[in-house]
């Protein structure tokens, strides 16, 4: 029997040119905002960039900051429109990569350390079957927390994700695509692993 092809993509900075992070929160908080709070998380970046500091513990109080008290239907809302600059920043061979994929009628999985809800519209816009990324936590009131409901979706834990789901190995071929040192562990994993290979 013929095993089934899973094609896994990192999102930002494989697809995009760019991490979308930042342009999310420019995007929905506005460009002087934004500057206020990059200016105040300046050095936290800097820091996680040089791997002084956890990549997930930055992103988290670079997100607390913008988003913490936010309903989830408005940041839902901001996700959904975020689609369209996306468009922008894309990398025109990694989408015609994906697309052959599902044309050849394998199943794709985008694996991300950004935030699903800014990314599954983009994702659904495309066919791509799955994204597993970072999830956000709410309250009882709906509102965000700050917090991630999950854990960063990043290194060990993109693996630990994908295995989840399909747990059995030697029922499936894997073909990872990937562009960062959070990538690393899951393009190991598979059996065709592609490092940057769109730029």
């Amino acid at each position: 029997m013929k095993r089934e092809t899973i094609a896994v993509f990192d999102f930002d900075g494989t697809i995009t040119q760019k991490d979308t992070l930042l342009l999310f929160i420019k995007y929905s908080k506005g460009i002087w905002s934004f500057i206020f709070g990059f200016m105040i998380f300046s050095p936290l970046i800097v820091a996680m960039k040089l791997r002084l500091y956890p990549n997930w513990k930055a992103k988290q109080h670079l997100f607390s900051f913008f988003f913490k008290g936010i309903s989830l239907d408005k940041f839902n809302d901001f996700g959904n429109k975020f689609s369209a600059e996306i468009d922008k920043i894309l990398r025109p061979k990694a989408l015609e990569t994906l697309k052959l994929h599902k044309k050849n009628g394998d199943s794709v999985v985008i694996l991300s350390a950004s935030i699903e809800n800014w990314i599954k519209p983009w994702a659904e816009e495309v066919g791509a079957d799955m994204v597993l990324a970072t999830k956000i936590e709410t309250n009882k009131k709906g509102l965000l927390t700050g917090k991630f409901l999950s854990k960063n979706c990043y290194g060990q834990e993109k693996v630990n994700r994908l295995l989840e789901l399909f747990p059995d190995r030697n029922n499936y071929i894997l073909i990872a695509y990937g562009d960062s040192p959070g990538d690393k562990e899951f393009i190991e994993l598979s059996d065709k692993g592609y490092y940057n290979k769109f730029k």
